[in-house]
């Protein structure tokens, strides 16, 4: 009678067992977060751009986070126009956007932008910090100042139309060039070489305001006037 106890007790032991080690593998694993690395600065001169991002023409960028996250921002010559970032808006989470499509509305100086995103994917995480505190997006743009991350299972394909490396610096520089060419007549640029004025966009009149986002990023500016002298 003991010994059949004693098997009986065994087969139990051995099925609940069983019964354990299913939902101990389904068990998601505790997430490692680790802080955020700074990304690695590029060394050419006049530059601040990093290595391993990748950039749209209209001046949004993209890292690859791995795992098909991809993360988003404003490079820092867009963001390097408005005085103050005011106000970022951004489609709802798991909203699908395509390369190219506008997904980042920015308000400064009374003026509303829209940019594209750089890739295509899921909207997956918004930079709330930066929602809350959108001067981040022009102090660091790189860093700190992300706006979003998206999954993207193309984005092997979609960097292929994405620059990077040493064109970058040279892109940039061009940029700046076509920048100054079109506010030529408006004392207000730099003249230190062409480099982009902080603030430009509220200083130049609303027809080389015009020019300039259509030149350069492919857009036209929102104006709201009543809101200038707030």
């Amino acid at each position: 009678m003991s010994i059949f106890l004693v098997m009986l007790m065994f087969i139990a032991v051995l099925a609940f067992g069983l019964l354990l080690k299913p939902r101990e593998q389904l068990r998601p694993a505790p997430l490692d977060v680790q802080p955020r690395a700074r990304p690695v600065i590029a060394t050419q001169p006049g530059t601040d751009i990093p290595e391993a991002y990748r950039f749209h023409p209209c001046h949004t960028w993209a890292v690859d986070e791995g795992g098909e996250a991809v993360r988003v921002g404003l490079d820092s010559f867009a963001a390097g126009l408005f005085e103050r970032v005011e106000r970022i808006d951004l489609p709802a989470l798991n909203c699908w956007i395509r390369q190219g499509q506008n997904f980042m509305t920015v308000r400064g100086d009374g003026i509303t932008v829209d940019f594209p995103s750089p890739v295509e994917g899921c909207l997956t995480e918004i930079n709330r910090a930066v929602v809350r505190n959108p001067e981040q997006m022009s102090s660091d743009p790189y860093c700190d100042g992300w706006v979003a991350i998206l999954k993207s299972p193309c984005f092997a394909v979609d960097k292929k139309n994405l620059m990077h490396g040493c064109i970058v610096p040279h892109w940039m520089r061009t940029s700046e060039v076509i920048l100054q060419d079109i506010c030529s007549s408006s004392p207000v640029l730099a003249q230190d070489g062409g480099t982009a004025l902080r603030g430009i966009l509220k200083r130049v009149s609303p027809e080389v305001r015009s020019r300039v986002l259509k030149e350069l990023f492919m857009t036209n500016p929102i104006v709201h006037e009543q809101r200038r002298g707030r």
